[in-house]
This record gives structure tokens, C-alpha cells and sequence, in this order.
């Protein structure tokens, strides 16, 4: 990384990684924040195998947080809010 970009701010490919899946009451949650503006919108994919079928939803709110870790875990809290509010039904829609 240049000096510059370190000083105004630029951040090394690490540090944009996305975090690992969580597993959670049979259900997979992968955070896959979307960078918008020098932040990042919360957003994830909610999956499960039904009858030997992936079903996936795709989970995009419009709240920003600074920083990724934030937005990963933010995505994980809802999620698992999702999940125990719908169950199966997120597939639904």
C-alpha cells in the first residue's frame, strides 16, 4: 500500500474481507456487506437445506455502519432476528 493511501485512509485487502459463516438453529448466515460510500449496508444470505434443496434468501436492510466488522456482525443479529421471527417462510417470499 502506498504511503498515501495509508495516510488518507486506504485499507489493505485483509481488512475488507467478509466474515465466515455462522451456523444457527440449522440455518447458514454469510454476511456479504455491500461498501457503499466508505461505509458499508448490511446485507447477507440466510440458507438451509429443505427435502435435500438449498434455499437461499438474500437479506438487505438499509442501515450503514462504519466499519465491516460492524456491519458482519449487524447482519449476523438480524439474521438470527429473521429467522426466529419466519422460520422457513423467509424462503417464501
Amino acid at each position: 500500500m502506498s504511503i498515501l493511501k495509508w495516510l488518507f485512509g486506504g485499507k489493505s485487502a485483509a481488512a475488507e474481507a467478509p466474515q465466515a459463516s455462522v451456523e444457527h438453529e440449522g440455518y447458514t448466515i454469510t454476511p456479504t456487506p455491500i461498501s457503499e460510500g466508505g461505509q458499508y449496508r448490511l446485507c447477507g444470505v440466510i440458507s438451509k437445506n429443505i427435502d435435500g434443496e438449498l434455499r437461499e434468501h438474500r437479506l438487505i436492510r438499509a442501515d450503514v455502519l462504519p466499519t465491516i466488522n460492524e456491519a458482519n456482525e449487524f447482519t449476523i443479529r438480524k439474521a438470527k432476528q429473521a429467522i426466529k421471527e419466519q422460520g422457513d417462510r423467509i424462503f417464501s417470499t
